[in-house]
């Protein structure tokens, strides 16, 4: 569980560098919202591209050797970044960020499920989101890293919001992501060497023996907590990195935090920062109170601070859009553990949809398309719809159909 809380902190933190690198991106291309968002739409469609591929490979060479095989193809990705910024490349840069998301969709595969099943079902969302709690450290962190060393670094970054650049200093702006993701690089290298050569035990053996007899017998369609949970990974999943995405370029606006690119990513800490304490303080509440009734209640808080974020200005929407990392922080794993309980013997496959669904990302570009033609601000009501969803699958979606006794899981 500890070097799995490892690589939960690294995969968050990976991913949230995304969010210093788009601002710098769109400044160094010129890029609208919708060209913007489509970098992070590239990088979740590798988890729709790679889910099943990633599975095949667990089934292949086992747990420990696919662990190693996706931070080494992460690792690849993160050197790709440096010829990106060289040249540079949009083309390439969407190319890089690509195979770094295959390389985390691989240890997303594998580790989800992991931990879900590596305990009694009673708990499986409070250990989830015990783990995810660290997945949220990394995230809270990037932002950091990405902010001193991408945007503190570039004259992008540090530029009023109305400062026009020079096609100079926007080459220049290129080459400052080399040396964050050459450290990036290396400390996954480290990682794998670690995890090769340390002694894991076999995962799921005698579930997969079952699962092959039970398989013919048994659908996943019959179970309604799985076949709404895939949409409501799916669509919470467009709710939390439309925010993620665009909270910089929201935050920098003169109406609502009038501050610099830099300067916004500190307070992107403190989103991350929401979503970690409260996955710690949902694993605690998901002991003694239904995981049905903490989603609910946070996706009812989740909806009222984005519209508040949506129809106000000033600091009161800034902090609005910071606090709806606090409501987002348990759903994830919350959905996930409900959408794969009582599936029994078809817990691998029930894991299996659910990352892909993880996809979801993928349509932060619909966001980036009405933040074009209605305004950056107004586009947040698509987020506010999201979090109706999640409340109705907590509220009935979530009710287990079918469900294989706990003995058999």
């Amino acid at each position: 569980m500890s070097l799995l809380a490892s690589l939960f902190f690294t995969w968050g933190f990976i991913t949230v560098i995304n969010n210093t690198l788009l601002p710098h991106l769109r400044s160094v291309f010129e890029l609208n919202y919708t060209q913007t968002t489509l970098i992070e739409s590239v990088w979740f469609i590798a988890y729709f591209v790679a889910s099943i591929p990633a599975a095949r490979l667990i089934e292949r060479v086992g747990y420990k050797k696919s662990l190693v095989v996706g931070l080494s193809i992460m690792a690849l990705g993160a050197l790709m970044m440096i010829p990106a910024a060289r040249l540079p490349s949009y083309i390439v840069t969407l190319v890089a960020l690509f195979v770094i998301a295959c390389g985390i969709t691989l240890l997303q595969v594998a580790a989800n499920p992991y931990v879900a099943v590596v305990g009694t079902p009673q708990t499986a969302s409070s250990r989830l989101n015990l783990v995810q709690a660290f997945n949220s450290l990394g995230t809270m962190f990037a932002p950091l890293f990405g902010g001193y060393l991408i945007l503190g670094r570039s004259n992008a970054g540090t530029a009023g919001a109305d400062q026009v650049l020079t096609q100079a200093e926007r080459l220049a702006d290129a080459q400052a992501v080399q040396l964050p993701y050459l450290i990036v690089a290396g400390v996954l290298v480290v990682l794998a060497v670690i995890i090769a050569r340390f002694p894991l035990p076999e995962m799921g053996a005698a579930t997969s023996r079952v699962s092959k007899a039970e398989r013919a017998s048994h659908s996943l369609w019959r179970h309604r907590n799985l076949v709404f949970g895939v949409p409501a990974i799916f669509i919470y999943l467009i709710a939390e990195i439309g925010v993620a995405n665009l909270f910089i370029n929201f935050v920098s606006q003169p109406d609502i935090g009038n501050v610099n690119h830099e300067q916004a990513s500190h307070y992107l800490f403190l989103l991350w920062g929401g979503m970690m304490v409260g996955r710690f303080i949902g694993s605690v509440l998901m002991r003694s109170i239904s995981a049905e009734h903490v989603l609910a209640a946070a996706s009812v808080g989740a909806c009222i601070v984005m519209l508040v974020a949506t129809f106000s200005t000033g600091p009161t929407a800034m902090w609005a859009l910071i606090s709806v990392g606090l409501f987002h922080s348990i759903m994830f794993p919350t959905i996930f553990t409900l959408g794969i309980k009582g599936l029994g013997p078809l817990t691998e496959e029930g894991a299996g949809l659910l990352i892909m669904a993880i996809a979801g990302g993928a349509l932060v570009v619909v966001q980036g398309w009405l933040a074009d033609i209605y305004g950056l601000q107004t586009s947040f009501l698509l987020t506010a719809a999201c979090e109706l969803y999640v409340l109705f699958y907590a509220l009935w979606g979530a009710r287990a159909t079918n469900a294989f006794p706990e003995a058999e899981q």
